[in-house]
């Protein structure tokens, strides 16, 4: 039976840059689209820029332009990231939009004729400078616990204690800096708590499609902390207002008050599709009517649970619309073993990823082959990465058709030998249903290890068979056909399995197999006597220079942007936190100038040859511009790492460490010295 399925992802909010984190979210969320239409079923992906609240608001006013251009020009750069990457919406568009401002407000409305909404006067800290109510984020203090400095206005990242903006000591604006002051503002709550039974009754539930869940293990056990247990419930209510000034939609009957970004931004999710079905004509009510038999998925990264699991399905239920069938989360991304580091180069955008010319079917053969149901963070092991593409894509898979297309085409004019009885294709045609299940259940790692495990049986049968002594052999044409005909149909059913991973690959490889589209179809049957076309290679090797590449180029994006920053303060800022035992790894020791001079053919270097103590070594350094003459340097004591391997430079030498100079404001470098007394060996530490 054919299902009629809606997919969306969480909303990229407009006021940064599209990274590899985003893009676990994405690839997940595509490959199960992808799978459902390669099944056959009617299935749509939505998504949108999550475009309002205070940050974009004040993001615009810093660069001078309009909120409504700034998400614009943002829209246009994360579309063409997701789109570089294979991300195949049906529809991505914005939370600014008509549509939004529609179901927003009708849902409102609906809250508040059940009952669900009410008006309450609050204190709030106001910035008498920026004349605007602060946010909780946008106050900062010093933690009312553990006396943290710069802590924000709803938590201490130091101890993790929870608190209103009005318990911190201190407070100040993070806008102006201002002492904020106390006023009062009504504002508008969404009782949540009086949603309480209906939510356990949905969090604990299945859906009516397969029986399964509507939340993950770890997703329903976080639900029932939230939701407390019998009748009683730690549900607060929750302010859906913001007051003026605000980027976002006003509330109705409500002058000056602004919906809270969290209540517009899932409604996001029925505007994108609303958009989407009045462009390709779909019947909007039947997915989102109380009585729906459609399916509706959310793909959500493990942050945003609470509004996904109970907020949304609550605004939902109450409002006179259907629940969600299912609310999928994710972990975060983690990159060789760290977060996401920009200091590094590990917090990677997916523009430079594009940019620096790497195949993004790459990564998301990598992320899929790291994901599974769990609400589990995944590891970017940049050396893991390079070589798990090469074996399974390169190594395993392509290389399948690229050893057996030539045979076709030489020896049997381009066309195939009907192998139906294959014992081989038997095999892989058995895993049909298995990996399908895999796939439906977002199991992509054990999916992914499967079809591998099959492609190392086809290139076993490869190794058995030989086919470019066959091809030497007389009286072997027939056996030969049969062989490389067996392969290329054993590709094929790879290709339809990989396929939701890899679709460009799928549709070059469609080409080549000379049929309109790879479908989970191929996954069952073979092809007959069926003419291929000539082969193209379909995926090339990752280099090691490329990863190198890739990161040298974040760091250097990184200090970029940073500039601006910079030109505000003489001093550069304070690097990421390292710890001891990073610090102990640097051997750091005094050293004797015994002779310094200017390197013939660079304007940069200077040669010192010095005496540490236990032994001389010669270091090169680019301190050239700030010591033209060289010479007064001799005799002076220096401060030298001695723990770093030699390098090569160019045509000059080797250095045999690294002297250390602090860089001035003015781009001026000055070598560290040492009190009288310190003698050349001596440890720095």
């Amino acid at each position: 039976m054919t299902r009629k399925i809606l997919v969306t992802s969480a909303l990229p909010y407009a006021n940064g840059s599209i990274h590899l984190g985003h893009m676990v979210e994405h690839i997940q969320t595509d490959v199960w689209v992808r799978f459902q239409k390669l099944r056959g079923h009617e299935c749509y992906y939505c998504c949108a820029d999550d475009t309002h609240g205070t940050p974009v608001m004040l993001a615009a006013q810093k660069q001078g332009i309009a909120p409504e251009d700034m998400i614009a020009k943002v829209r246009e750069e994360h579309l063409a990231d997701f789109t570089g990457f294979g991300i195949g919406y049906d529809n991505y568009y914005s939370t600014h939009s008509p549509e939004n401002k529609q179901f927003s407000q009708d849902i409102y409305r609906a809250l508040k004729a059940n009952g669900k909404i009410e008006s309450r006067v609050i204190e709030q800290l106001f910035d008498p400078e920026k004349q605007m109510f602060l946010p909780d984020r946008f106050v900062k203090g010093e933690c009312p616990k553990c006396h943290a400095q710069d802590q924000y206005g709803d938590n201490c990242e130091v101890c993790g204690t929870t608190y209103s903006p009005t318990e911190l000591i201190n407070p100040y604006s993070a806008v102006s800096g201002a002492k904020p002051e106390l006023r009062e503002s009504e504002h508008f709550f969404f009782k949540l708590g009086e949603c309480a039974d209906f939510l356990k009754a949905w969090t604990s539930g299945n859906n009516p499609h397969d029986g399964k869940p509507h939340l993950q293990p770890e997703a329903l056990n976080k639900m029932k902390e939230w939701l407390g247990e019998g009748e009683e419930t730690t549900l607060s209510d929750w302010d859906i207002s913001r007051d003026a000034p605000y980027f976002g939609f006003e509330i109705p009957d409500a002058p000056g008050k602004y919906f809270y970004v969290w209540l517009d931004a899932p409604v996001g999710y029925m505007a994108s599709f609303k958009n989407l079905c009045d462009r390709i004509g779909i019947d909007f009510d039947e997915y989102f009517k109380a009585d729906s038999q459609t399916e509706m998925y959310h793909f959500i990264g493990k942050d945003i649970l609470y509004f996904h699991a109970l907020f949304w399905p609550a605004m939902l239920h109450f409002s006179g619309h259907r629940a969600p069938t299912g609310v999928y989360a994710h972990g975060f991304l983690t990159v060789d073993g760290q977060k996401m580091s920009k200091s590094r180069g590990t917090f990677i955008t997916a523009k430079s990823y594009l940019e620096q010319g790497l195949n993004p079917e790459w990564m998301r053969y990598y992320i899929a082959a790291k994901l599974n149901s769990k609400i589990e963070d995944i590891d970017l092991n940049l050396q893991d990465f390079i070589s798990r593409v090469n074996s399974d894509l390169v190594g395993k898979y392509v290389n399948i058709a690229a050893r057996a297309s030539g045979f076709i085409a030489k020896r049997f004019e381009g066309r195939l030998k009907d192998v139906a009885d294959s014992a081989l294709l038997a095999k892989l045609t058995a895993q049909s249903e298995a990996i399908a299940e895999c796939y439906e259940s977002r199991e992509y790692a054990k999916a992914l290890r499967d079809i591998m495990a099959l492609a190392d049986i086809v290139n076993e049968y490869v190794d058995a068979n030989k086919p470019w002594e066959l091809a030497k052999q007389e009286g072997q044409d027939e056996r030969l056909h049969e062989v490389c005909s067996e392969l290329i149909n054993a590709f094929t059913m790879l290709t339809a399995y990989l396929a939701p991973v890899l679709p460009k690959v799928a549709e070059n490889a469609a080409k080549f197999l000379n049929l309109e589209a790879i479908t989970w179809a191929n996954t069952r049957e073979t092809l007959g006597e069926h003419a291929i076309n000539k082969y193209e290679h379909l995926m090339q090797r990752v280099e090691q220079k490329q990863v190198d590449d890739l990161i040298e180029a974040n760091k250097q994006s990184i200090a970029a942007a940073a500039a601006p920053a910079a030109e505000e303060s003489k001093y550069e800022k304070v690097a990421e936190q390292a710890s001891f035992d990073d610090f102990m790894k640097i051997d750091m020791r005094v050293a004797k100038v015994l002779n310094c001079e200017a390197v013939e053919g660079s304007t940069k270097l200077l040669k010192f040859d010095l005496d540490f103590g236990f032994e001389k070594r010669i270091i090169f350094s680019g301190i050239a511009a700030s010591y033209p003459n060289p010479a007064e340097l001799n005799g002076r004591m220096v401060i030298a790492v001695a723990n770093f391997a030699p390098r090569k430079m160019a045509k000059f030498g080797v250095s045999e460490g690294m002297i250390l100079s602090a860089a001035t404001a003015e781009g001026k470098l000055k070598l560290l010295d040492v009190d009288a007394g310190a003698q050349p060996g001596d440890k720095v530490g």
